[in-house]
């Protein structure tokens, strides 16, 4: 234990080094955080692009796809008071969504079948921008082009943290968490306790002391 102990110091030693070098040298040091999965599993709407394949072309149509399905939606899920009125609205506008995502296809000289699903799904660990968003069932709402057997581009629907730029290096760990404990502030009914504040793993100390007593 002891030993450990003296491997975290150390390691955090090193860790302040390397970020106040970093900061002098005008590049930020991040590692990546964790979000526990209990504080947000129902917190959050998940949006899922399935690619017909791993071919350049159909990952090309997957992003305009997404760039016109995001177009319509943003307005509406922006003004969203909570996660019932978020997931109403994509149960109201499934099937224009989907004409949207199929006039896209079509417009590109594909005759993909395009179809789209609200439901649970597991998803293994997700890095967003600096955020790890961890393994579980989370709900999402997944538009699958054709054969839906390509890579997927993914972000969190509601609360609205979509970029349409599709690189998430514009989206930093300060910015989920204000984003989602001020969703979830919104939605706790006044007569209840104050609920937990979401929170990352600290994986160092995770992973050091793992299946310890």
């Amino acid at each position: 234990m002891r030993n450990k102990i003296l491997i975290v110091v150390l390691i955090l030693i090193i860790l302040n080094l390397s970020s106040c070098t970093s900061i002098e040298s005008g590049q930020g040091f991040n590692l990546d955080n964790e979000l526990v999965y209990e504080d947000i599993v129902n917190e959050i709407i998940r949006f899922h692009v399935i690619a017909n394949s791993n071919s350049d072309e159909d990952q090309s149509l997957k992003l305009k796809v997404r760039d016109k399905v995001i177009e319509f939606v943003s307005s509406n899920l922006r003004d969203a008071k909570s996660l019932d009125e978020a997931r109403q609205f994509l149960i109201d506008n499934k099937s224009d969504i989907e004409s949207i995502a199929k006039a896209v296809v079509n417009e590109n000289g594909y005759s993909y079948n395009v179809t789209s699903t609200l439901s649970r799904e597991n998803f293994p660990d997700k890095v967003y921008g600096d955020v790890v968003f961890p393994q579980g069932e989370y709900e999402a709402y997944r538009i699958l082009i054709g054969e839906a057997k390509g890579e997927n581009w993914w972000c969190v629907m509601f609360p609205p943290l979509c970029f349409v730029d599709g690189t998430k290096e514009v989206v930093d760990s300060k910015a989920v968490i204000n984003t989602l404990e001020s969703n979830k502030e919104s939605n706790k009914d006044s007569d209840k306790p104050t609920e937990n504040k979401i929170k990352f793993k600290f994986k160092l100390f995770e992973i050091l002391f793992k299946n310890k007593s």
